[in-house]
């Protein structure tokens, strides 16, 4: 049977580090050629692709190297330039080479059998590099911060065990202190903020050990490692902000969901845009971001699955404020709980995710809408016989005759 031909004139790159084969076929040219990966090879591409009448071309999401080829054809009149998930594409096996492939992807094309992955606009893509960047120089910071703990272990000096976090106010003056040579338990322990909790016995406890030229050699470089740091992240978080100058309502309204912070919803932003036209529906950005549950069914039976792939950058933020909401007396709170007993803490703040992920869904495509809570009894309020039912059979159990009466405050 002939499969119909969608594209007339489509080509297929098969994109690595060095190379790029290119297939194209038209209705006149069946051709593979190959092209080096630097700027004028990539012209030279491009005008090939062009003499040839190609309308659209398609590669797959090799790493980092199609985004050079992407921002170098966006400036060229194609119809559309089409990044694709290599597994939605892969070719027969014990038939792989270069060539095939970039034959197979121009085939895969022809037919309309390809699906783009979604490439938001460049400026969005250069917001989503530097907000992914501050993100690990923020991840770089916490392993400094372990490492000084470390050291400060090889000293017998307890300071993180009498403050919660040991590149704080205090625990900066008292490190720095530390690095300059003061060996005084009673001196450093007067360097702390008044408003922490240990008291000044507890800190001199803490603080007496034996700190030799070796720790203050250490905590020295990795003081000023951290100081580097913080003027990085600063200068990022500068940056980022001037680039969402023009979505503070958005930032604004999205940090009225529970567990969702000023850069929590810089990361939303520059991740998932504020244009959510692509997704018909809050399942179909849920999905896109990787937070539904994937498909293994065989003979009929459902297995259990890991959660589908999606950005790691957005599963991390909004994980992370799937705790933070857990802490919280809300409806997302309540989610959380519902979960943590029997499913885990982790799977719980996942799925606190996703609930957030919807609120952002109708947050953004709302003008002016701000979270509203449904509180933190709307699980019992919505099944009140079923939440009694459920604690009389548990005081049953521990032998205990139970009879329930309503009280006049009572709905």
């Amino acid at each position: 049977m002939d499969l119909e031909v969608v594209v007339t004139h489509g080509a297929g790159l098969d994109v690595h580090k060095k190379v790029i084969v290119a297939t194209v076929l038209t209705p006149t040219v069946n051709e593979t050629r190959s092209f080096g990966t630097l700027t004028p090879d990539l012209l030279a591409l491009a005008d090939w692709l062009q003499s040839c009448g190609v309308t659209h071309v398609a590669m797959e999401a090799t790493g980092v190297y199609w985004k050079p080829v992407v921002n170098l054809l966006e400036a060229y009149p194609f119809e559309a330039v089409m990044v694709v998930n290599p597994q939605h594409i892969k070719g027969m096996p014990g038939r792989k080479t270069d060539v095939q492939d970039s034959q197979w992807i121009a085939g895969l094309l022809r037919i309309g059998a390809l699906k783009a992955r979604d490439i938001p606009p460049r400026p969005q893509r250069e917001l989503r590099e530097i907000v992914r960047y501050r993100t690990s120089l923020q991840q770089a910071r916490a392993t400094e911060a372990n490492r000084i703990q470390k050291v400060l272990e090889g000293a017998n000096v307890k300071l993180g065990s009498v403050i919660s976090d040991v590149l704080g106010v205090t625990g900066q003056r008292i490190l720095a202190a530390l690095a300059d040579g003061e060996t005084d338990p009673a001196a450093l322990a007067d360097l702390a903020d008044p408003r922490i909790r240990a008291s000044r016995d507890t800190l001199i406890q803490a603080l007496t050990g034996l700190v030799t030229a070796h720790q203050r050699l250490m905590l020295r470089v990795q003081l000023q490692h951290v100081a580097f740091l913080d003027r990085q992240i600063a200068a990022l978080s500068e940056e980022i902000a001037t680039r969402l100058a023009n979505f503070d309502d958005a930032l604004t309204r999205l940090q009225t969901i529970p567990g969702v912070e000023r850069r929590t919803a810089e990361i939303i932003i520059a991740e998932i845009g504020t244009d959510l036209q692509r997704f018909p529906s809050a399942g179909h950005l849920v999905s896109w971001a990787g937070f539904s549950p994937g498909q293994n069914e065989s003979a009929g039976k459902a297995r259990p699955t890991r959660t589908r792939r999606g950005s790691k950058a957005l599963r991390a933020a909004l994980t992370q404020s799937g705790h933070a909401a857990g802490k919280t007396r809300t409806y997302l709170g309540a989610v959380y709980h519902r979960l943590a007993g029997r499913r885990g803490k982790q799977r719980a703040a996942v799925a606190t995710g996703r609930h957030i992920l919807i609120a952002v869904y109708a947050i953004l495509r709302t003008p002016g809408a701000v979270y509203e809570d449904l509180g933190a009894t709307y699980f019992d309020q919505r099944d009140r016989q079923a939440l009694v039912r459920r604690e009389i059979r548990r005081l049953e159990a521990l032998g205990y005759r139970v009879r329930v009466e309503p009280t006049s405050q009572a709905g």
